[in-house]
């Protein structure tokens, strides 16, 4: 259970939200707020979280509750669900959303599309800055978490190798996606490049000047960064 959450289920979930709120077919920025990623980072991050809690009560059980915690195995393995839960909590503390699509909001009105999000706030910048690092440092030490767990059960040596076989296809991928400049700021995805942004991501082309004039015409107030301000590059994380 431990090894199918964190070799693939939870670092595809990472990889959906960080290279894939634009999908490779959609006519960006014309069309923006694609819920289809949203969606499959939900399902594999609360799956795979669910899946690794199953497999802490599991070893609770079968170990009567005696942690041994001079074994790497489960210093490290506790390590790894602390800060899964804490990227739980910080995702239910990220704050409103915001942004002229909102619940609460009246498209035409700019006035009502204040939120965490669509301001960028410092709460919003903090719960962004939090979730990638500590989702990236949690995989990191499953990685070896994973491998010690496999060993103490004795299953063959090919079995062993597995976690690093996951966590270097997590990087080859990594590095294919981030060359063929897949990454989009989530405030982009969502709401389309900022007119403020000087250099726009090059493969975006002639539609990212569309998506700009649309809202330079909504006036100064649609502009993130009332209260917060937005990163200088729209293809930064």
């Amino acid at each position: 259970m431990m090894a199918l959450a964190w070799l693939v289920l939870l670092p595809a979930g990472a990889l959906v939200a960080r290279f894939y709120k634009v999908l490779p077919r959609q006519d960006f920025p014309a069309v923006t707020d694609s819920k289809a990623w949203w969606r499959a980072h939900l399902l594999l991050q609360y799956g795979g979280t669910a899946l690794a809690a199953a497999g802490l009560w599991a070893a609770w059980d079968a170990l009567d509750g005696a942690w041994n915690l001079s074994n790497p195995h489960a210093v490290l393995g506790l390590a790894v669900m602390g800060l899964c839960a804490m990227q739980v909590v910080s995702a239910w503390l990220r704050g409103t959303k915001g942004g002229p699509t909102d619940t609460h909001a009246d498209p035409a009105d700019p006035g009502t599309w204040r939120g965490d999000h669509f301001d960028m706030t410092r709460r919003r910048r903090l719960f962004e800055g939090w979730h990638k690092r500590g989702g990236y440092l949690a995989f990191l030490l499953a990685v070896p978490a994973t491998w010690l767990g496999v060993g103490l059960i004795g299953l063959p040596g090919w079995v062993q190798a597995l976690p690093l076989v996951s966590a270097a296809v997590f990087a080859a991928a990594y590095a294919r996606l981030t060359r063929r400049r897949r990454r989009v700021d989530t405030w982009a995805a969502i709401w389309g490049p900022s007119p403020k942004l000087s250099q726009p991501e090059p493969r975006l082309g002639a539609a990212t000047a569309t998506a700009r004039k649309g809202l330079s015409r909504a006036g100064s107030s649609l502009e993130p960064g009332a209260p917060g301000r937005r990163p200088s590059q729209p293809g930064r994380p």
